[in-house]
């Protein structure tokens, strides 16, 4: 594994108001990538709590009675489960050194370096900081916003707005 000199380099944050098709959009271009050979990783935000371990398992039993952590690997995956930790995106970011690029879902309030999801159905103006934002991507008319705006539809224009974001240090 190589650690990577600057992991801020790879970060792009997908933001939105909830529904507006962050997952989805992540979700294509992770498979446009990952068919192109770049090893991708995606770190999720959620503001609510979750579940992630699945009752039955020995894992979910050793929770169940008490541990504030588990973690379960073989050769090919691991599985790290911690409660009331506090955790950052900071945190996690350092559990990808291999990646050449890490999607942040959410981080709205940063300043990384984000594209932006607007549908008509969900919002019609951008709600993230501005610092960072280098594109929004939409079903409403291109002409509506006064910065970079490609259609949600066109993966590979998104695409290439990201490798240039990213071509100053980390091309992929």
């Amino acid at each position: 594994m190589q650690e990577r000199e600057n992991s801020q380099d790879r970060i792009i944050a997908v933001c939105g108001i909830k529904n507006s098709g962050k997952t989805t959009l992540i979700e294509k271009l992770v498979g446009i990538l990952s068919r192109q050979g770049v090893k991708v990783a995606v770190i999720k935000h959620d503001g609510h709590d979750f579940s992630c371990d699945i009752p039955g398992t020995d894992s979910h039993r050793f929770s169940q009675a008490g541990a504030y952590g588990t973690a379960v690997f073989s050769d090919q995956r691991m599985f790290v489960h911690k409660r009331g930790t506090r955790e950052r995106e900071k945190d996690l970011i350092c559990l990808f050194p291999e990646a050449d690029l890490i999607f942040l879902e959410g981080m709205k309030d940063s300043t990384y370096p984000k594209i932006e999801v607007i549908r008509k159905e969900i919002s019609r103006q951008p709600v993230s900081n501005p610092t960072g934002r280098f594109l929004i991507v939409t079903d409403l008319p291109l002409d509506s916003f006064q910065e970079k705006t490609l259609s949600l539809n066109d993966g590979e224009g998104i695409l290439h707005e990201i490798q240039e974001r990213l071509s100053h240090s980390n091309p992929i």
